[in-house]
């Protein structure tokens, strides 16, 4: 006779997994944890509240959030032999300035290092890290990039210091997935154009469009490959890329659109910068082979629920980790 488990008897034979999340109050951690949450996983949540909000995460009783630095090997061990994760998301990341040297070395290469130290020690059997596709550089050779491209991150203080710690998880020998991410979007989303595209149409100021073009996915879509991640999927390196590029000015037209201006504000075109970069277009075919294949959500869908969040929150400033970003 053959029997079929229920969706509810499926959920009750699979076994708790404790995750800790660095930097769960930001976009991705934050959504991450949700998924975690609502399968009734327990969380622990590290976070530093330099770009992450704790209103981004309801109270839960298997939730827990502890504020401080993850520079602090002590007060990192310390958490890692209360809490004894099975998993870890490492998402915490400083990209506030990009000439800040200082703050990127301390969070993502003295920080990370210290989190994978840490999960090394305690076993943790599964580590996913969030690695910018900038570890390409700035003109990267292919397009699409493979995932044999050579990394060459000396474009940026944040993709020199976030390919550095994802050297330090290769070197560990712990059990790991790496997501090499197209540009993350969505609710809880506080840099890049986004937001500043949000806040500048709402005060009804100009805005700026850059001559270049960019693979936006959605944030709960990434989020879902994460849990998949930890579940056991997966190993090594992969890209989050939806396969295609769009140019930015096609991301202000759905701006203008979800805010339902009544006239079209035309937008400056400006030429890119020495540090900014044409076209990001990532080769996802390891992960559509491993993780299976997925229905991206349209970009009008993204930024509909991006403008809904940032009406309730707000925008408090614009972030970029490349100069161009920054508007007067």
């Amino acid at each position: 006779m053959e029997i079929r488990l229920t969706e509810s008897d499926e959920h009750e034979s699979r076994q708790q997994v404790k995750a800790i999340i660095t930097g769960g109050l930001g976009q991705i951690g934050s959504h991450v944890a949700e998924l975690l949450l609502e399968r009734e996983d327990e969380v622990l949540v590290i976070d530093n509240l330099a770009t992450g909000r704790r209103e981004h995460l309801a109270d839960h009783s298997l939730l827990r959030v502890v504020e401080g630095t993850i520079a602090d090997s002590t007060f990192v061990d310390s958490l890692f032999n209360e809490f004894m994760p099975d998993v870890v998301l490492h998402a915490a990341a400083s990209y506030k300035d990009a000439d800040d040297w200082e703050s990127d070395t301390l969070t993502n290469c003295v920080g990370g290092s210290n989190i994978v130290n840490s999960a090394s020690r305690h076993n943790v059997s599964r580590f996913v890290y969030l690695q910018t596709s900038l570890c390409y550089g700035l003109h990267p050779e292919e397009n699409p990039i493979s995932l044999n491209h050579p990394r060459r991150p000396e474009g940026s203080s944040y993709a020199i210091s976030k390919t550095t710690n994802e050297l330090y998880l290769e070197l560990s020998g712990i059990d790991y997935v790496t997501f090499r991410l197209a540009n993350v979007i969505g609710p809880r989303n506080l840099a890049g154009p986004l937001p500043i595209f949000f806040r500048r149409l709402s005060q009804g100021s100009k805005c700026f469009v850059s001559d270049s073009r960019r693979d936006f996915v959605f944030v709960k879509d990434l989020a879902v490959h994460v849990v998949k991640a930890f579940d056991g999927v997966g190993s090594g390196a992969y890209h989050f890329s939806s396969g295609s590029d769009i140019p930015i000015r096609e991301l202000y037209d759905q701006m203008v659109k979800a805010l339902e201006l009544d006239e079209y504000p035309e937008p400056d075109v400006i030429p890119l910068g020495s540090d900014d970069v044409g076209s990001i277009l990532l080769d996802p075919w390891k992960t559509t082979h491993d993780f299976g294949a997925f229905n991206f959500s349209p970009l009008e869908t993204i930024v509909s629920e991006a403008v809904d969040y940032y009406r309730e929150l707000g925008v408090d400033n614009e972030i970029s980790h490349l100069k161009i970003g920054k508007e007067d």
